[in-house]
This record gives C-alpha cells, structure tokens and sequence, in this order.
C-alpha cells in the first residue's frame, strides 16, 4: 500500500529481525482465545486447510481493485455521516462490474465505530447493497499501520499538491495503539463490526490488519514500540474476530521479507501466515518477482490471494501481473480504482519531489479518470479477456 523510505526499510528489516531471534514465540489466536487450532477446524480457531480450500473453490476468479471513492482522502472520509456518498460509490462500483472485477478491498477505521456503532453498521449496510448490486463482494480492513499517526475524526484536511495518498490515516493511530486502556475499544470494535456482518454472504472475506509492521508514517525511533505493540495486538485481532463466528475466512497480507523460510520470517510475518485462514500478499515488483512470491506461498496448501499490486512505474502493471495470477488462480486486486483525492496516481517518489507544476509520465495507480474514461483501454479490455466478465456500467439513479 504505502511504502516506507528506503533507508526506513532497512531499519525495520533490522529491526523485526533481530526481534525475531530475541522475542519468545508469540502465541497464536487460538492459544490467546482458549480454542482449538486448525488440528480440529473448530468454527472458532483458524480453518483447516481443507476448509479454506473448499470455500475457495466455490469462488469465482476474483479480481478487483482497492477501493476508496474519488471525493474522500482516507477512509474516514469515505464512511463518517457527513461526507458516505452512496450515488458515488454506486457510479464507481458500477465502473469496476463494467470491467470484469467482483470484488473489492475497502479499508475501515476503528474510530468510526467507537463515535457512533449504529450508524457505522447501516452506512455499511447501504454500502454492501450497492456492491451486491454491481455482483462485488467487498473485503472488509479492519486496522491498518500506515501514514498518519494521529487520525481525527471529522474534517479531513484537504490533499496536499503532489503528493501521492497525502491524507490517509493509521487505525488505531499511534496514540490509541499503544495505550492498553484502549484495548477494549479495539476488541468491541472488530467484534461489533464482523458480528454485524458475520453470516452476510455480501462480504467475502476479512483483512484483519494491514501491513501490521511497515513503518507508515511513524518516526524512525518509534517504530520499534510500535512493531512491539503490533506484535501483541495481531493474534488478539484475529481471536476478537474469530470470537464471532464468522463464515468469512479472516486473513493479513505479508508484503515485505522472506517469506518461506521460518527462520529468516519476522515476527510478524510468522504471526500472520500462522493465522489466516487465507493467505493474503502484496507484491508491487515486476512479473517474474510476482510470480516467484506466489511460489514462496504455494507450500503453506492454501488459497493465495494477492490483495494488493500494480504500480505502473515501478514494474508492476496489469500486462504484466494479472495474467500470472490467472495461471496460479490466485485473486488479484490492484491498488485504487479512480483518480480523487488520494493522489495515488502519482508515484512514491513524489513524497520527496511534489508533482506540482508537472504529471507523472505514467500514472501510478488507478484504472480511471474522473471522467470514467479508462487510464489505458488496453488495461480494462485485457482485464474483460481475462475474466471473461465485464458489462456495461449499471447505476442505481
């Protein structure tokens, strides 16, 4: 999703490898929550292999895109009361039915439960009619370690000139991760929210933590805590959401480090592979780099989604990726859907140098304009060859 400075890369490397050899094993969700593991398939630990293979087969190709509405900055933006904008949502979710995609990967934040939990559940609750409405099942994040430290709730600051995802904010921030008097806000909010939708057969699947250990936007002296913290918190996440009973499988994709060697693993890596009952990745690199991820995950005998690729500028495009994941049939969901407010057509190094008085020589991410009109037709008619779907854009207006 978001990458960290080079030089911030090499310390968290550093940093999650050393607390790989120093830390204890941290127990799994199974063990946290007093339940059986996967030996058994009970409802409440983590699928079988068996069983997370068997729901995949009764699933379609899936192909889709993350997804956050032209007119909001973050998620906060997208759900709070005074900003949801279903007319939208339905435009731009009829966008991705027109090209073949059914499903999408949209980012929660646990503040807009803790603000107000029944208006929360029925802005979702319109959401999810309107994806069912253009055959889209959502998966649903529900924290997220990256960018903005200190989320807020209402207003969101503008998008700042040229700068790629200037907005987009961490659930829980900084202050609210690491305060243990918060923990029982956390675990209210994954229970209420996935309890809300547990049997919904509109949701497909839940991502209980994005890039649990990428630096963000967190100083370079902090995220050793923050890593720490994250550590402890993960396996609870996913005993919070495991509590409920849902019939979604619940994951979190690994997206940086080794991958296949358990001794070369971070601990947070460890932790997430140990218990999705999917498994989750995010590649942003060139085909043969894509394709040799997907083999690193192969042995572990479960369905591979990869939950987020493509970013044209630095190799990892729709030509190149997609028709990989539909050799290994594993899901592909790009980064961003349509040009907005987050800017993340414009590229990572923008960070450091703003596109302001100049474009991008190609876009980033995203698949449309504003306009609806495709970035690049061959991308949405190669993505209609391979899916075999694809319609003309149905609105509910």
């Amino acid at each position: 999703m978001l990458r960290t400075s080079f030089l911030g890369t090499i310390v968290l490397c550093l940093m999650t490898a050393t607390a790989a050899y120093a830390a204890p094993q941290t127990p799994t969700s199974s063990q946290t929550a007093g339940t059986p593991g996967s030996q058994n398939g009970s409802s409440t630990g983590r699928w079988t292999a068996d069983r997370a293979n068997d729901w995949y087969a009764h699933q379609p190709w899936l192909v889709g895109a993350n997804y956050v509405p032209s007119d909001a900055i973050n998620e906060l933006e997208m759900f709070q009361a005074a900003t949801f904008n279903p007319a939208l949502n339905d435009k731009e979710l009829g966008l991705a039915e027109s090209i073949g995609m059914n499903t999408a990967r949209v980012f929660l934040q646990d503040q807009l439960w803790t603000q107000d939990p029944a208006g929360f559940k029925a802005r979702l609750d319109t959401f999810l009619a309107i994806a069912a409405r253009h055959h889209i099942r959502p998966i649903f994040v529900l924290f997220d370690s990256c960018w903005e430290t200190n989320p807020h709730l209402g207003p969101q600051h503008p998008p700042i000139p040229g700068i790629h995802n200037s907005g987009w904010v961490q659930s829980p921030g900084k202050q609210r991760l690491l305060d243990p008097q918060v923990e029982p806000e956390l675990a209210a909010y994954v229970r209420g929210v996935v309890d809300a939708f547990a049997n919904d057969p509109r949701v497909l699947a839940w991502d209980v933590w994005n890039e649990p250990d990428n630096q963000g936007g967190d100083k370079i002296e902090d995220v050793a805590a923050k890593v720490r913290r994250v550590d402890q918190l993960l396996p609870l996440a996913f005993a919070w959401a495991r509590s409920v009973n849902p019939t979604q499988p619940l994951t979190s994709g690994v997206w940086a480090g080794n991958w296949s060697d358990p001794n070369r693993e971070s601990t947070t890596t460890r932790i997430q592979l140990a218990e999705s009952d999917v498994i989750s990745f995010h590649s942003y690199d060139w085909p043969e780099v894509f394709e040799s991820r997907i083999r690193e995950l192969q042995p572990l005998g479960r369905p591979i989604l990869c939950t987020e690729y493509m970013a044209r500028g630095n190799g990892s495009t729709f030509d190149g990726s997609l028709p990989v994941a539909s050799k290994y049939h594993v899901a592909a969901i790009n980064w961003g859907l349509v040009a907005g407010k987050t800017q993340t057509y414009l590229p990572w190094d923008s960070w450091q140098r703003p596109y302001v008085l100049t474009e991008p020589t190609i876009w980033f991410h995203e698949v449309f304009r504003q306009d609806d009109t495709p970035y690049r037709q061959h991308e949405v008619d190669l993505i209609r060859q391979l899916t075999g779907r694809g319609t003309q854009a149905v609105s509910l207006r």
